[in-house]
């Protein structure tokens, strides 16, 4: 995998990943940036929540779960001292499907928490992970 970052000007910087897409990051206006774009950490955690989502709807449809929509809520808190990582990071999933259960959504969530989302395991080094859900009947 790769990727090139280019600083743009101000605080902005633009990253071109390795299968052609660009992606624009942007800082606080306190630290020069103007606000543009997501900060790279407001990044890291979209791309967390990503990963994971893939896998919970991939493993459920691999199940033959009739899914219709899923959407997971991130919340995280940082270490207040550099280098300021993530501490605490809670997924929750809406899941909706036809005759969907909660077993399965639970056991989606768990394989992608404990085996699959390589994103989230590895901010789970630094970062306590939780994992709620809540299926909805479509």
């Amino acid at each position: 995998m790769e990727c090139t970052v280019r600083w743009h000007e101000g605080m902005s910087f633009v990253a071109e990943t390795g299968s052609g897409h660009l992606v624009c990051m942007d800082g606080a206006p306190e630290a020069g940036g103007r606000n543009l774009a997501p900060r790279p950490m407001e990044l890291l955690l979209a791309g967390t929540g990503g990963c994971t989502a893939f896998d919970v709807v991939l493993i459920l449809r691999r199940g033959r779960h009739e899914v219709t929509g899923c959407e997971l809520k991130l919340s995280a808190e940082r270490a207040e001292t550099d280098p300021k990582v993530f501490t605490r990071i809670n997924m929750h999933f809406v899941v909706s499907g036809h005759n969907l259960k909660a077993e399965a959504v639970e056991r989606a969530v768990k394989l992608s928490a404990e085996k699959y989302c390589s994103a989230s395991i590895m901010l789970g080094k630094t970062a306590q992970i939780t994992h709620s859900f809540e299926v909805i009947e479509a």
